[in-house]
């Protein structure tokens, strides 16, 4: 495991329901429930800022010290966010064994650059941001670190890259861990973007040359009435 496994304070949670929760974490407290190993679920309470410190270092396993019982190692379950999605407000544990093989989701941690996004013109992208794999509790690490820097083609996968001993992938293994797409400039003087309207031609009479009749639709002039002969 690539960090020691926190301890955290618990104590036992006898009143239940969304109202006390809130007044808990209002309180600065985290509401939890503990299952595993053939036993009854216990709702716990947690430090708040104690647990979410853990958690944003990367732990998967804690080390539960339950207030009139034994320290317990935990494998955290599954995370409740506000409807913010920014801050945790309920977490579920099971009891696990060191040894006991579990599947549990690692963030990456991304460094270097492939050759192909040197060049001009190139974006570099992530498509998964973590990797599920199944290993024993003991050898979960804090995160997983995947060096691009010797990466030759523009599109890398899960099956492509070597995790370290002990863990096996579980994500899909044609997932692209990297990704570099070419962006073509426009170049200079390029005519306008399809879609863009044009000037409008404008259309007018052609003006009369010297001596051509008159524009056609006129009226010609009646002709002048010859004088009556006495």
């Amino acid at each position: 495991m690539a960090t020691e496994i926190p301890t955290l304070k618990a104590t036992n949670r006898e009143q239940l329901g969304s109202r006390y929760a809130k007044r808990l974490r209002t309180a600065g407290k985290l509401p939890a429930v503990l299952y595993g190993h053939g036993t009854a679920p216990m709702s716990l309470t947690l430090d708040a800022k104690e647990t979410i410190h853990s958690l944003k270092h990367g732990a998967h396993v804690v080390k539960l010290a339950i207030e009139g019982g034994a320290t317990e190692n935990c494998l955290v379950k599954d995370l409740q966010f506000g409807w913010m999605g920014d801050d945790v407000i309920h977490l579920d544990l099971a009891r696990v064994d060191l040894d006991e093989v579990v599947t549990v989701k690692v963030r990456l941690q991304f460094i270097g650059q492939p050759e192909s996004a040197k060049k001009p013109g190139a974006v570099l992208t992530h498509d998964v941001t973590e990797l599920e794999i199944k290993c024993k509790v003991r050898d979960i690490p804090g995160d997983i670190r995947v060096d691009l820097a010797g990466v030759k083609t523009d599109v890398y996968t899960v099956s492509e890259f070597k995790l370290p001993a002990g863990l096996t992938a579980v994500t899909d293994p044609h997932a692209a861990l990297s990704r570099v797409v070419i962006v073509a400039e426009e170049a200079e003087g390029e005519a306008a973007a399809p879609g863009a309207a044009a000037e409008p031609e404008v259309l007018t009479a052609k003006k009369d040359k010297e001596g051509d009749a008159a524009a056609p639709g006129a009226k010609a002039a009646a002709p002048a009435k010859e004088a009556k002969k006495g």
